[in-house]
Order: C-alpha cells, then structure tokens, then sequence
C-alpha cells in the first residue's frame, strides 16, 4: 500500500513538472508568435494545461470553469477577433522595443509578487481541502467561501462586470440613417387592419 501510494505521488510529481512546463512555453509562445491565430492557440493550449494543474492539487470544479469559460469563450471569442478584423499586426509590432523597458518593469513587479505570495502560503498555516468520502466536494467549498466571506466582493465584481458591459454597448452603439431597425411598440400595437387587406379581383383580372 505505501508502496501504491509513493508511486502515485512520484507521478503526480512528474505530471506536474510536464504540465508547468508546456504551461510557461505556451505562455512564451503567445508573446513570440508571429501569427496571431497561432498565438491564439497557444493560449488555448496554456488553459488546458492549467486546468490538469488544477486537477492535480485537487481544484476540479476551478479546472472545469476554466476549460468552459476561457477555453470555450474567451479564447474562442479571441480566435473569431482576430481572424475576422484586418488588424495590421506588423504596424502594432514596430513599437515594441519601445515599450521593452517598460514590460521587462511590469514582468519583474509581478514575479516579485508571485514570490511573495508563494512565501506567505509557505509560512501560513492553511487547512487544504478535505478530500475523504463523505466530506464536503470542491464544489460545495467553493461555494460555502465565496457566498459568505466574500460575499460583498463577488456582489461588486458582478456590478463591476454590469457597468463594463453597458458601457461597451453604449460606446459602440451607432444609429445609421437608412437601416430598418425593429419597432417593439409598431409591432404590439398593429391592428388586424394594418396586417393584410382583402382583394376581390374579377375573372381574368390579377391583383
């Protein structure tokens, strides 16, 4: 039986190191392709191997939402971006070792933070989630932790996301003469009259 068990630890190891690291070469990817719907795909990729990391420490409900969310939508939305718009991607690229000095400053500040954060988790004693028969699925923690410690929060990023998506639609939103468009209140309020009109043609004449 410990034998079983080092076994499934041993690869569980191996499964994590394969996946971290096509994670950070897809990740690379996405910046160096040259053609976008490549990098596009690559970041597909990226989701999908987060998502076995995900299954890995335990978090299937996270890599479900995951896969569903940003595989079948966002990245998907994306793909239909960029192979839909005549986007001149050489002309956006001219300007990018500009701008070099800068992201290398964003890309540090971030590691740095990672760092931190990995170090916290370290020294912070943290109950991880119980996954012996009968207690509570991933699911049901989730759930239990964000509807009622973090409540507010996930009610304000909800109206957050509210605002961001009527101001899109208020930004992009344009009234061109000469389009039919639909009149909800023409339509509830036709009469019987207004829909068809009765002909009585006479033999040998059309209408």
């Amino acid at each position: 039986m410990l034998h079983q068990l080092g076994a499934l630890r041993a690869l569980a190891v191996y499964a994590f190191w394969i996946l971290a690291t096509i994670v950070v070469l897809s990740a690379v990817m996405v910046i160096a392709a040259r053609n976008p719907v490549h990098s596009v795909l690559f970041l597909i990729l990226a989701f999908f191997t987060s998502a076995g990391l995900l299954v890995l420490i335990g978090a299937e409900f996270l890599a479900m939402l995951l896969v569903v969310v940003y595989v079948g939508a966002v990245a998907v939305l994306f793909l239909f971006v960029v192979m839909m718009l005549d986007v001149d991607f050489v002309e956006l690229k001219q300007g990018f070792l500009s701008y070099l000095p800068f992201g290398l400053l964003v890309g540090a500040v971030f590691l740095a933070e990672i760092v931190l954060a990995s170090f916290a988790g370290l020294e912070s004693h943290v109950s991880t989630f119980d996954a012996s028969p009968g207690a509570a699925t991933n699911a049901e923690a989730i759930g239990q932790v964000m509807y009622t410690q973090y409540m507010l929060l996930f009610q304000m990023a909800g109206i957050i996301l509210l605002v961001a998506m009527i101001g899109a639609i208020v930004l992009t939103l344009r009234h061109r003469p000469g389009v039919k468009r639909q009149s909800v209140a023409k339509q509830t309020s036709r009469r019987r009259s207004d829909a068809f009109e009765l002909k009585d043609p006479s033999s040998g004449q059309g209408i």
